[in-house]
């Protein structure tokens, strides 16, 4: 059924394409030449700019900066539109290699002024969260399961479903105590498999909502019976918000970067925003080719991912910092346990917003 669903979804997407490459092809066939310019290139020749009418004199206007001639080509669309989203020409290749290799030297060129040169930390995290997702969207939000486990939870819902069917025949001939008894039994039969159905589609997670709300604050036992009752909700919620409050990861994790250097006068918050930022792109984009690789079956290879992190941190803090192997290299040691933290706290956020909902 989900796959029926984003089928259906991927279809009425590509129908919205059509119904606007149509309605394009209709409106060239009214107005063959609206919009364009006088040559057939597509290439304007004018000698006043076209933003503030200031006479031109160069590549460029020197009263408003804007290109002195401008494109109306649909090549020129999307280069615009690339340009726009991530400043493409050129920054693109020369900030990913840095940022892979040589993150600490992308750090402090950049906190030093190099700025013309590379993509902005700001620019490059929310186009990584954007890709992230769309990742994580496209080859399921948890992965593959094990071909054993999927085995047994196929098992299990079959037998629920034998026991499912004999509460029913038996509630049928029951009345008063005894069929409100059985009726909670059923209830709870029909939770329990709605979540291993919702486990088994992909949708969410294994070991969510294994949580036993009786003992808890009576608002906290009514949000996690509401998970129980509709976990995909809870699902959907939860990624939802992880998209919306992705940006918190930044301020959540300056605090842990300072504490590195509590009492320099060299380097500020500032600086630190910059590296935490940097390098929250790096660890999306190695999320990103994680998730990629188990989509191809490359799970042995994506495990191997979980040992870049710590060796990426230290390279950018010995190169942004300009510190020893030594002080790098402790440093990067408490930072991996300072990111554990932050994602707790970054996931517990997430948890609340999507219970209280």
């Amino acid at each position: 059924m989900s796959r029926q669903r984003g089928f259906d979804g991927m279809v009425g997407e590509f129908e919205a394409i059509g119904d606007a490459v149509t309605g394009g092809i209709i409106g060239r066939a009214i107005e063959p030449k609206a919009g364009e310019a006088a040559g057939d290139d597509g290439h304007t020749h004018e000698t006043n700019c076209l933003n503030c009418g200031t006479r031109l004199a160069g590549d460029f206007c020197h009263a408003c900066g804007q290109h002195a001639h401008v494109h109306r080509t649909l090549t020129a669309f999307f280069h615009d539109f690339l340009h726009g989203v991530l400043h493409f020409e050129g920054k693109i290749w020369r900030t990913l290699p840095l940022l892979a290799w040589k993150p600490g030297d992308l750090t402090r060129r950049y906190i030093d002024g190099q700025r013309a040169s590379f993509i902005s930390p700001v620019a490059l995290f929310l186009f990584c969260v954007f890709l992230m997702f769309a990742a994580v969207s496209l080859m399921g939000s948890f992965g593959s399961m094990p071909a054993e486990a999927k085995q047994d939870l196929s098992t299990e819902l079959s037998a629920d479903r034998a026991r499912l069917a004999v509460l029913e025949k038996q509630r049928a001939g029951l009345s008063g105590k005894a069929a409100e008894k059985v009726d909670d039994q059923i209830g709870e039969l029909k939770g329990e498999m709605k979540i291993k159905q919702a486990v088994q589609r992909g949708e969410i997670s294994p070991s969510a909502f294994e949580v036993d709300p009786s003992g808890l604050a009576p608002s906290l036992e009514d949000a996690v019976k509401k998970a129980q009752k509709n976990p995909e909700l809870v699902a959907y919620k939860l990624k939802t918000n992880a998209y919306k409050f992705s940006w918190l990861i930044i301020p959540l994790s300056v605090p842990f970067v300072w504490l590195l250097f509590p009492f320099s006068r060299r380097f500020r918050i500032y600086d630190h925003t910059i590296f935490v930022t940097y390098s929250l792109c790096f660890m999306m984009l190695l999320v990103i080719a994680g998730v990629l690789l188990q989509g191809i079956g490359a799970s042995s290879i994506s495990s191997l991912l979980w040992l870049i992190p710590p060796f990426h941190m230290y390279r950018q803090l010995k190169g942004a910092y300009g510190l020893t192997g030594w002080g790098a290299g402790w440093r990067a040691a408490v930072l991996t346990m300072f990111a554990m933290i932050v994602i707790s706290l970054f996931a517990a956020l997430l948890v609340g917003v999507g219970l209280f909902e």
